[in-house]
């Protein structure tokens, strides 16, 4: 699976800092290891985080060590990419859906 290393890995105790106190346009994959859309998204997130790497944070958070974050956005499907923008929830995309939709979504935002 392609791995970026402009993906930075969220945790419920990080979320504020990692994503609510970025200033500019942040994305957040919620996955989980079993989840077999993920699997398929995980690779799109990747390349976005690579291309976006100058202007969108990027994060993955794990839906079943990270509750609290993912019961308090109201994520019930995954994967779910959440978009925020200076720390604001301005966005949700539910399903593994194409790049071209996410990158429009990140062209939309910033």
């Amino acid at each position: 699976m392609a791995e970026s290393t402009n993906i930075v890995t969220v945790t419920d105790a990080s979320f504020a800092d990692d994503i609510e106190g970025h200033e500019g346009l942040s994305m957040i994959d919620f996955w989980a290891e079993w989840c077999t859309p993920c699997r398929f998204v995980a690779p799109v997130v990747a390349e976005l985080a690579d291309e976006f790497s100058e202007k969108v944070r990027v994060g993955k958070i794990d839906v079943d060590s990270n509750q609290a974050t993912t019961m308090r956005f109201g994520v019930r499907s995954i994967p779910s990419i959440l978009f925020f923008k200076n720390g604001e929830h301005v966005d949700t995309v539910v399903g593994a859906v194409p790049k071209a939709h996410l990158q429009q979504k990140i062209e939309q935002h910033l």
